[in-house]
């Protein structure tokens, strides 16, 4: 992510952290993420884009040995530092990938991260400053817009989320093309813009990275929870979502 697109993000951090209550959030994408990176016990992890530090506090909760948070938004740095401090939480939080963060851990997490990432060339370039920190057959786990997302700027307003496209109608996958996004829920709201990127072209930038084999995991509904919307909604969000969830490993050499 470059510094302007991570400042449109500085005052967003207590909606983000708030956003962690939202049912779809709640139910159904961070149980998806949480159920792909598995038992992290002794592990060492890297949160990349890490925002207020939600995952990385989870990930600790998880057994992570060793857990790094890194972000460009002081904002959010800062908001984070300030809750891992408050629950005792042991995470290192940082502005920038120095040298002795190269090949450190065993899994690097990146939720919402490669969205942001405005042209092919910063693809690329997000993709190795992931995989430089992974050690030989550590794991990316990351969550990037679902390639194949709805393009009706209405269709995920029930969850408080909208995507627009420059030209919803005639090109709303475009690779590189902008999308307008939206929240807005309990008279809380932001907007700002990502990027999307093809199923062809992440993997592209993973390959180019040293990363393997893309596998992509689709978002699932928790057990025993009921998203707050109506049920047939809830079907067709889960059959067409916005998100998904890819892993990848890092190639020896």
């Amino acid at each position: 992510m470059t510094n302007p697109a991570a400042s449109q993000f500085e005052t967003l951090a207590a909606l983000y952290e708030d956003m962690a209550r939202w049912p779809f959030r709640r139910d159904i994408e961070i149980p998806s993420v949480m159920g792909v990176l598995g038992d992290l016990s002794g592990k060492d992890v890297l949160d990349f884009g890490c925002g207020t530090g939600m995952y990385a506090r989870w990930i600790k909760d998880r057994g992570a040995r060793r857990v790094v948070g890194f972000d460009l938004a002081e904002g959010m740095l800062s908001f984070a530092r300030r809750q891992a401090a408050a629950q005792g939480y042991d995470i290192r939080f940082v502005d920038a990938l120095t040298d002795d963060l190269a090949r450190q851990f065993d899994v690097v997490v990146a939720v919402y991260v490669l969205p942001y990432a405005g042209s092919r060339d910063e693809l690329d370039a997000m993709c190795a400053s992931m995989a430089r920190l992974l050690r030989p057959g550590g794991r990316l786990v990351a969550l990037p817009i679902h390639p194949d997302y709805h393009p009706d700027p209405d269709f995920y307003r029930p969850l408080g989320l909208s995507y627009a496209a420059d030209d919803p109608a005639t090109a709303p996958h475009k690779d590189g093309g902008v999308i307008h996004v939206s929240l807005s829920r309990g008279g809380q709201s932001a907007a700002f813009d990502a990027w999307y990127w093809s199923r062809g072209s992440i993997e592209a930038a993973m390959r180019a990275a040293g990363l393997g084999p893309v596998t992509w995991h689709a978002l699932t509904q928790a057990e025993g929870t009921q998203p707050d919307v109506d049920p047939a909604f809830l079907r067709a969000f889960l059959a067409r979502p916005h998100a998904v969830v890819t892993e990848a490993v890092r190639m020896a050499g």
